[in-house]
């Protein structure tokens, strides 16, 4: 894409517009571990504060962490690090929506894996429409 689409396509990110008229006045309340940055500042039709995410990189509302997106959502008042309790060590972080990618599940039978699924076990009857 590079940089001549920038100031006019807002899939790949914040455009120029946004990062310059968009935010003045507002507040930076946070980045997350994927360098998504949230901001604060207004108010939204039913008078709550309103709050919003500049993507770091493609506009994917999947790489929002849970946490962030309970504090956009309104669910938690303060942000994140300060209102909920430290990543328990069993805990995974999260994963982005992976549809589409070389990383997306593919069961077996699919065709990126061949095609061949296993033999079915006899209980399977062909519906028709004759019978």
């Amino acid at each position: 894409m590079g940089i001549n689409l920038n100031p006019f396509t807002w899939w790949n990110g914040a455009s120029w517009g946004t990062v310059l008229y968009g935010l003045r006045g507002k507040t930076k309340v946070g980045e997350d571990e994927l360098g998504n940055v949230y901001w604060e500042g207004g108010k939204d039709t039913a008078g709550r504060v309103r709050r919003w995410v500049i993507y770091s990189g493609a506009n994917d509302a999947s790489r929002v962490p849970p946490e962030w997106f309970a504090w956009l959502m309104h669910q938690i008042d303060d942000t994140p690090d300060r209102a909920l309790p430290p990543r328990r060590q069993w805990q995974k972080p999260a994963v982005p929506n992976l549809t589409g990618t070389s990383l997306a599940y593919r069961p077996p039978g699919a065709l990126e894996k061949g095609g061949h699924r296993a033999a079915a076990t006899g209980d399977y009857e062909a519906w028709t429409p004759d019978a």
